[in-house]
This record gives structure tokens, sequence and C-alpha cells, in this order.
């Protein structure tokens, strides 16, 4: 004889354990901390030049850095917001004025700017990039490449209003 698989006692143990998941957050995740902020990274302001130009692309160009800027909490792309980037290429050393440069952040929050060969320094395939407009608080970053023969690094910021 088929069993009735709604009894009393499967009705309260799901409602129970449906509860305890809605309460936890777990199906809502726009009611979980939010995003936190990108803390800075050991070694990210290294041979940092404040004020950067603007520039369409640094160098010659053939490698790509791209990322996300996003506010912290909600997690909302955060349009016209200056990125500085650097690093050492096939055409300079981090520290050298033509190593560096900035973009903005397009209004979907994303960057984008062409620069030469990344090239290892001190070991490792590495690059830099600094979020320092002011309206949030400052934030250097400095991946480190899976290998030196990738062309492209791609990095996301979450910024924490100043």
């Amino acid at each position: 004889m088929p069993e009735n698989l709604f009894n009393r006692r499967s009705f309260l143990t799901i409602g129970g354990a449906s509860i305890a998941t809605v309460g936890s957050g777990l199906l809502v995740p726009a009611r979980a901390k939010g995003l936190d902020p990108t803390p800075t990274m050991r070694g990210g302001a290294n041979n940092y030049r404040p004020g950067a130009p603007v520039v369409s692309r640094i160098g010659g160009g053939g490698f790509w850095m791209t990322g996300t800027v996003r506010r912290a909490g909600d997690g909302a792309p955060l349009g016209g917001q200056r990125i500085q980037i650097w690093a050492h290429t096939t055409e300079g050393h981090e520290r050298d004025k033509r190593s560096h440069g900035a973009t903005l952040t397009d209004a979907s929050g994303e960057f984008r700017l062409e620069m030469p060969q990344i090239v290892p320094a001190f070991g490792q395939a590495h690059g830099h990039l600094a979020y320092d407009s002011g309206d949030f608080e400052t934030v250097f970053l400095r991946p480190v490449m899976r290998s030196s023969k990738d062309t492209s690094l791609r990095v996301h910021f979450v910024l924490k209003p100043a």
C-alpha cells in the first residue's frame, strides 16, 4: 500500500528546515553581510607615483590590465574612478615614469589599459594598481601573475567610502 508522503510529520520537518534556511540568509544573499572592501596588499605601493596621468596606453602595448571597481557593502559598480597602473615591463622598470599611467572606469565599473608585457622583477611577474582618487579609501594591489607568459591580468577593487 502506498505511503502518504505529505503527512503532518513531513510537513513540520520541511517547514522547520525552510524557516531555518531562510532565517540564516542562505537563500537570500542580499541580506548577507555585504561585500567586504579590498585590503591593501603588502608591496602594492612600491614605486608609486602620485598623480600619474590618465593615458590611452602605456608604451607600445601588448599586455592588458583589466578589472572592476565596486562599492563595499552593496557591490554597486563605480564609474568614473581613477585606477593607476605600473609594472616592470619589456620597456622599463616599475620605478620609471614612463611605466606609470592611469585609466578611468566606465559606467559599469570596468577598466582596461594596454601596456607593454610585464616581466619578472625580484623573481615574480607582477603588476601594481592603485585606487587613489579620494572619494574612497586608497587601496594598493600587487597581483602576481601565474606565468610571465600571460598577456593579461584581471584585478577587482571593492572600495570603502573615505
